[in-house]
């Protein structure tokens, strides 16, 4: 049997007071194959507690709190963020500090990590990741609006682990100044995008209050969208792990 790809899902809670036992810690993700490991996100929540799982390394998406905040105080992991990030965290006391950039992959051990420009925030722009591993490859966008070169980002994605906020609500907006587009993709919409360029699997994770506070309505609604797509659609808990070959 080869290798197997596994992902933890530490945490799966948006930047929201809304909680319960599934949903508690801000998004958070680890990802395990062939002793090599790394963790997604290490937000507000996790402080004083990013060191509570083994992880080679590091990587940030953007540093919204409920994303970087965690690491105010110092890891000793090697982090990777995105330049704009690290703009942002300039006074952190991180001493290994690595700059992802786009398009360019990074390999820590057996994994490959490709960053990739989603629209999210003008303030704080953010990143997804493309990863590799053995024949599995995923791609991992918490807080998007629309992925940049999306076609190239999820071709032959096995999975793909995507924004929560809304589940088809309209959390988008446009920015007064830049008129960009800022916010969240609804659930829905990215569904629609996997059934597009062939993503056979969604898992959703930083879930907003329709998802945290509607419990299992929320999941059924969600699966609904899922099956009129042909898209196999999982809800990420606190915990959960999942293994893909």
């Amino acid at each position: 049997m080869p290798p197997l790809m596994k992902l933890t899902f530490l945490g799966t809670k948006g930047c929201i007071e809304a909680q319960t036992d599934e949903h508690r810690m801000h998004t958070s993700t680890l990802v395990t194959y062939r002793g090599s490991s790394i963790r997604i996100d290490c937000g507000e929540d996790w402080l004083g507690r990013c060191g509570e799982t083994w992880q080679q390394a590091l990587f940030v998406t953007h540093c919204h709190r409920d994303h970087a905040l965690g690491l105010k105080d110092g890891v000793s992991d090697p982090v990777y963020a995105p330049p704009e990030a690290w703009g942002e965290m300039a006074d952190w006391p991180i001493g290994d500090r690595r700059t992802i950039e786009h398009r360019e992959p990074v390999t820590i051990g057996a994994i490959t990590v490709e960053s990739f420009p989603v629209q999210h925030s003008t303030s704080c722009p953010a990143v997804g990741f493309r990863i590799s591993a053995g024949v599995v490859t995923v791609f991992y966008a918490p807080d998007v609006v629309y992925i940049q070169d999306r076609e190239a980002a999820l071709m032959g994605c096995k999975v793909y682990i995507g924004d929560g906020a809304t589940i088809d609500g309209n959390f988008v907006r446009r920015q007064k100044d830049t008129g960009e587009l800022i916010g969240h993709t609804p659930v829905r919409t990215q569904l629609t995008w996997c059934r597009k360029l062939g993503v056979p699997r969604m898992i959703v994770t930083h879930c907003g209050d329709q998802i945290v506070s509607g419990g299992a309505d929320a999941v059924r609604k969600i699966e609904e969208y899922a099956a009129e797509r042909d898209v196999e659609v999982q809800v990420a808990i606190d915990g959960m792990e999942v293994v893909l070959r």
